[in-house]
């Protein structure tokens, strides 16, 4: 199966960019004086991007680094870190964004499995980021339009990795992942991959040099680097790039600062739509023109209320890491009332296989996703067991998902394979019981996790409620009762202030499965 989508030609399409800096070049010639990048401390036009990447990759070849070496980032979102991608591409550096509230365990084992050259914390943006670089004895500099940053002295066996003047082997990114569920690992993605999805995001949102972007996604997660930062920048688009997310300022951001195009996780979405439901606040987006809605699975009760207040179509997409992050995407001018991630993007092959055969599955039928094509990843650095388990040797990456192939070309997630929770031998998909759980007017997010008991497993709900009302657990067992089947219901569910969840917003659901096995079932007390 395979997507040959076309869109009609403007003037970024013109251009064939090797390096990720060719499109602000580009830009800077064409609209040295139209807005670029905005965040909290300053905004910088297109011509004032150009040159302060110039005086970033002055201050890294200062600081030792040369092509191929890797340079750790730590921080949040702010105009610096868009500087350092743009800088390490001219300098054919591997940069490698990490975020700041990460644990100093974390920090210091991505440091030590990227052999970092150096390590930069971006100090204007994040407080937690000059803990980290002051415990890494880091030194101030300050770089013009960057601001202040503290540098640190990397890895003591860093060396440079061999360099390609071709796209498609040149690393640009290395993302730290653990998939929220595992040992983190670093999928190294080259120009050619996040030029690519990068290209793909601006057709599909049909990104225009008018456009106004809102970027609460971390740059750190490819999401945030590709879709939002890299397509924003290939339009000569202008990016607000927000550290943290506040549905408060969201909701400012939405209804005075012109935003025209909105990209966000599930569970920004339905605090965004929490928030406006509190007394006294209104929520607007008077020139929003796209939503996008991306990360995690979308449920159907959170797109049927964004789209009710904000009439406009909640956009649905799926990505993986690995992807650079895009695999499907639904269409602007297709707009879908479930909750599909659409077709897959133009270029790409994909395939649907029974989990055992590999055979292919009839459409319809749930099997796990595979999929090859330019934004495939070029594997795991320093792990290359792990990529040929992942990628097989003709180029066709394993998702690990479950989906469905629908009539009309379009794809279904069911979820994680390694979390399907086979219960007295039913399969149960957890996404199918948070969606119900979701769309119970007390419940704001929800996870379920699989726990296992002796000769089954059994279902374990986790339920954050929305702020200020409790949350009835007997009532919720109640609705959920009229709405699932018996071995689908949750043996247990426990509720939650806040759930665990990444910077992105992506539920830690890992962290959840070992709180379960930690708790007993009410049956086995």
């Amino acid at each position: 199966m395979s997507s040959t989508d076309t869109f009609s030609l403007d003037a970024a399409e013109d251009l064939r960019p090797q390096r990720l800096h060719h499109w602000l070049d580009h830009w800077a010639q064409r609209q040295p004086d139209a807005p670029a990048l905005q965040d909290e401390r300053a905004a910088l036009s297109y011509g004032a991007l150009a040159a302060a990447v110039d005086g970033v990759v002055q201050g890294l070849r200062e600081a030792g680094v040369q092509a191929g070496d890797r340079v750790l980032v730590v921080g949040e979102n702010c105009n610096a870190a868009a500087l350092l991608v743009l800088a390490c591409s001219r300098l054919d550096a591997w940069v490698s964004l990490v975020n700041a509230r990460l644990s100093e365990r974390e920090i210091d084992t991505f440091i030590d499995h990227s052999r970092a050259r150096v390590v930069i914390g971006l100090a204007e943006a994040s407080t937690e980021a000059v803990r980290h670089l002051q415990r890494l004895a880091g030194q101030p500099r300050r770089w013009p339009g960057a601001g202040d940053v503290l540098l640190a002295a990397g890895h003591p066996e860093a060396s440079p990795e061999p360099v390609s003047e071709a796209a498609a082997e040149q690393v640009a990114a290395l993302i730290y992942t653990s998939g929220t569920s595992g040992a983190p690992k670093g999928v190294m993605l080259t120009h050619a991959n996040l030029l690519f999805i990068a290209a793909n995001s601006r057709r599909q949102r049909r990104l225009s040099s008018t456009d106004r972007v809102y970027g609460v996604l971390p740059l750190s997660h490819v999401y945030g680097l590709t879709a939002v930062l890299l397509a924003t920048l290939s339009a000569g688009a202008s990016l607000v790039l927000a550290a943290r997310f506040a549905p408060e300022a969201m909701a400012r951001a939405l209804a005075d600062e012109g935003i025209t195009v909105l990209h966000g996780v599930p569970a920004m979405y339905a605090k965004l739509l929490a928030w406006g439901d509190r007394p006294g606040n209104t929520l607007r987006a008077p020139a929003l023109r796209v939503a996008q809605s991306g990360g995690a699975p979308l449920d159907q009760a959170l797109k049927d209320r964004f789209e009710q207040h904000f009439g406009l179509t909640l956009q649905n997409g799926y990505g993986m890491t690995e992807a650079s992050p895009s695999i499907c995407q639904t269409r602007l001018d297709a707009p879908r009332r479930d909750c599909s991630v659409g077709p897959p993007i133009p270029g790409i092959e994909v395939r649907v296989v029974h989990l055992a055969t590999r055979a292919p599955v009839p459409v319809g039928e749930t099997g796990e996703l595979w999929l090859r094509g330019p934004n495939v990843m070029k594997g795991y650095y320093r792990n290359p067991a792990l990529t040929a388990e992942t990628v097989d040797a003709e180029g066709w990456l394993n998702t690990g998902d479950l989906a469905r192939v629908e009539t009309d070309g379009t794809l279904t997630i069911v979820g994680r394979s390694k979390e399907l929770i086979i219960r007295s031998g039913f399969n149960v998909y957890p996404v199918e019981v948070e969606d119900v759980l979701n769309a119970h007017p007390d419940v704001v997010l929800s996870a379920v996790v699989g726990r296992p008991v002796p000769g089954n497993e059994e279902v374990v709900a986790f339920v954050e409620p929305v702020p200020g009302r409790s949350l009835d657990t007997d009532a919720l067992m109640a609705w959920l009762r009229e709405r699932l089947s018996p071995y689908k219901l949750p043996a247990q569910i426990i509720v939650m202030p806040q759930l665990p969840a990444s910077a992105t917003g992506k539920l830690y659901k890992q962290r959840l499965r070992e709180q379960a096995l930690q708790l007993s079932s009410p049956k086995e007390a």
